[in-house]
């Protein structure tokens, strides 16, 4: 019998076995009601730590997201300086043919020719 609670004098014996049937029915009520308790702690601490891992990996993942960043802004400017690099080529090659096919410098290279 749980110590809170004591039978009273003069209770005739079928009320005190009753009485104890009765408590000792209660009292696993209440010790099952505990380990419910005891579980519902032991999922709030699982989620507690399931959202600290969550919060770790969203971290991660902004991390890994500028990481990404950082590397279109790599590949963006290797293009752009690919690009202007071959502008500049096709200009120095326009400029190279309009020097070569100047007048003079066709009268040299046929002057040349016929030598």
């Amino acid at each position: 019998m749980p110590d809170y609670v004591e039978h009273f004098e003069g209770a005739s014996e079928i009320g005190r076995l009753s009485a104890e049937a009765v408590v000792g029915e209660y009292e696993e009520a209440a010790f099952d009601i505990e380990s419910m308790g005891a579980q519902l702690v032991a999922r709030v601490k699982e989620c507690e730590a399931m959202t600290r891992e969550a919060v770790a990996l969203g971290e991660e993942l902004k991390r890994q997201a500028d990481r990404f960043r950082q590397e279109a802004k790599r590949v963006f400017r290797q293009i752009e300086t690919c690009s202007q690099f071959t502008s500049e080529v096709r200009q120095t090659c326009t400029d190279l043919k309009e020097k070569l096919a100047t007048p003079a410098m066709v009268e040299r290279l046929l002057q040349r020719s016929d030598r």
